[in-house]
């Protein structure tokens, strides 16, 4: 398994990935939330089916996949000027945070 370290680079690096993408990639660039919602439909039944399936890399393929969605997602509203992704992660750890003082 990785440190925390390594765990952390490597969001890093998706992270930029997805700046790249959004500024040089056509697709990447015109995408919008709405547009990308039935991807991301998809991407959970893949993940389900691999979980289902008891297939440990599909299962790491598919988190992954979901994964940038959520990075996507949260890149589209940051360029909006509504949130960004450390609004979303600290939502879900004052979420659980709560429910499990």
């Amino acid at each position: 398994m990785h440190t925390k370290e390594e765990k952390l680079e490597q969001f890093s690096r998706l992270l930029d990935i997805m700046d790249e993408l959004r500024e040089k990639c056509p697709w990447n660039a015109a995408q919008t939330m709405a547009s990308i919602r039935p991807m991301t439909e998809e991407e959970v039944y893949e993940l389900s089916d691999a979980i289902v399936n008891e297939d440990a890399d599909a299962t790491a393929k598919e988190i992954g996949d979901l994964l940038y969605h959520m990075v996507f997602y949260a890149r589209i509203a940051q360029e909006e000027g509504k949130f960004d992704i450390a609004d979303s992660i600290s939502k879900i750890c004052e979420k659980m945070v709560f429910r499990h003082p």
